[in-house]
């Protein structure tokens, strides 16, 4: 949230733009996939990418979610957004986006710009939104809304008598565009819609006024509808470019083992750096409340470290950054760590790793949930079920601590789900 002061300073520069929101519509009954807003996708709630996104772009006062559903409220929240439990009246499946823009409005009036995210849209990226808001804020336009351009030829249906022909619609057969002498058509692809409150309460319209459009580029243009969608998805946010959330990655398998609310309580996570060049330690003040954050939810930490004629000097220094078990591992830390598992008399889907190394990618394979920061070994981003924003020593640690307690907490709800599913019969 804005500072007090910094809203003032806004509204001098922005006339009449005090409050700028990020809203993204999230109702519990989805027809084509069943709570689909939550569903994991490459390891994060599918509305935890657009949310990661906004939040993540440093440009809204405020984010929310407008949902019907429990769950996603719950999931919603553990995201850091704020949530607008909507009325039955817009949440039926006759109720339009608008309709439900309108009624957060007049609950939220200080809100003068809403951004209306669509939740099945993982590949935003938070420079789309503020690239976006700027056409509002600096150029003084009233709508903005998001296109990716396509160069597909159409044809269109003509019924004469009882014939069934076609005619060309954008396109003339005796002179086909060469796609470098075409620019294309802009198309909407309904990943996010900015607007002001004036135009969507007075006019009842999310598009109007002085409008313009952001182009987003295909790779960046996804939207999730039916399950079919799901893995070309899943391998979207994934590529190498093109993923904000998890970090620029080349995996194998993008879905994350989940872990039961007991077996997630006895886990553990192990981070192993080790640089062949020599070896310095860089600890994110992020990273450091990451690993806090574990232990305080009863899950042991330990870090790995090898290089071990060096490192023995580092070993008291880490314990002290960090408050976690050190362990030296050898050249193939699979060894070390398979002896620990047996020791603590653990399954590897109870544990989780995290590795940067072309060493690790065996431990990263094992593991029930693993991860590769950002600028890890290509073998290591391959082998890990969760990809990380950041790198090594810049907050990558954070990352996959919330990712693990994220985990966590699913494998707690559905615990309780099951048990009253079972009481029920």
């Amino acid at each position: 949230m804005a500072a007090p002061e910094q809203e003032e300073a806004e509204s001098l520069k922005y006339p009449g733009i005090r409050h700028v929101a990020a809203l993204i519509l999230a109702r519990g009954g989805s027809k084509g996939i069943p709570l689909k807003n939550i569903k994991p996708l490459a390891g994060i709630p599918l509305i935890g990418w657009v949310l990661r996104a906004a939040i993540d772009s440093g440009e809204f006062d405020s984010v929310w979610v407008s949902t019907d559903h429990d769950e996603i409220e719950k999931v919603a929240k553990s995201w850091g957004a704020k949530v607008h439990r909507r009325s039955e009246e817009v949440s039926r499946d006759s109720s339009t986006s608008l309709e439900t823009i309108q009624e957060f409005l007049k609950e939220n009036p200080e809100v003068t710009v809403v951004c209306n995210i669509q939740a099945t849209s993982p590949c935003l990226h938070p420079s789309h939104l503020k690239n976006a808001l700027k056409k509002i804020t600096e150029d003084g336009y009233d709508s903005i809304f998001s296109v990716v351009r396509r160069y597909q030829l159409r044809w269109k249906e003509v019924k004469k008598g009882s014939d069934e022909c076609t005619e060309p619609e954008n396109l003339d057969p005796a002179k086909r565009p060469r796609r470098r002498d075409w620019n294309g058509e802009l198309i909407e692809n309904d990943s996010f819609h900015f607007a002001t409150r004036d135009l969507i309460m007075k006019e009842g319209r999310l598009q109007g006024g002085r409008v313009a459009y952001f182009e987003m580029k295909p790779e960046h243009s996804v939207d999730i509808d039916v399950d079919i969608d799901w893995p070309v998805a899943e391998q979207r946010v994934l590529r190498p470019g093109v993923s904000f959330a998890g970090g620029p990655c080349d995996t194998d398998s993008g879905m994350s083992s989940n872990v039961s609310d007991s077996e997630a309580s006895s886990a553990k996570s192990f981070i192993h750096s080790r640089d062949t060049e020599g070896f310095s330690v860089s600890i994110h003040s992020r990273d450091t409340e990451g690993l806090r954050k574990l232990q305080k939810n009863d899950l042991k930490v330990v870090l790995l470290i090898s290089e071990e004629d060096v490192l023995r000097q580092m070993r008291f220094k880490l314990k002290m950054m960090t408050d976690c078990e050190v362990m030296l591992v050898g050249e193939d830390p699979l060894k070390d760590v398979q002896s620990m598992v047996e020791k603590e008399k653990l399954d590897w889907k109870d544990v989780a790793y995290m590795g940067c190394d072309a060493a690790s990618a065996s431990c990263l394979h094992l593991a029930g949930l693993s991860a590769a920061p950002a600028d890890a070994h290509p073998d290591a981003i391959r082998a890990g079920k969760f990809a990380c924003k950041q790198g090594g020593g810049a907050g990558a640690v954070w990352e996959f601590a919330e990712h693990v307690l994220l985990q966590k907490q699913q494998a707690r709800l559905q615990m309780k789900q099951d048990l009253i599913d079972r009481n029920c019969f």
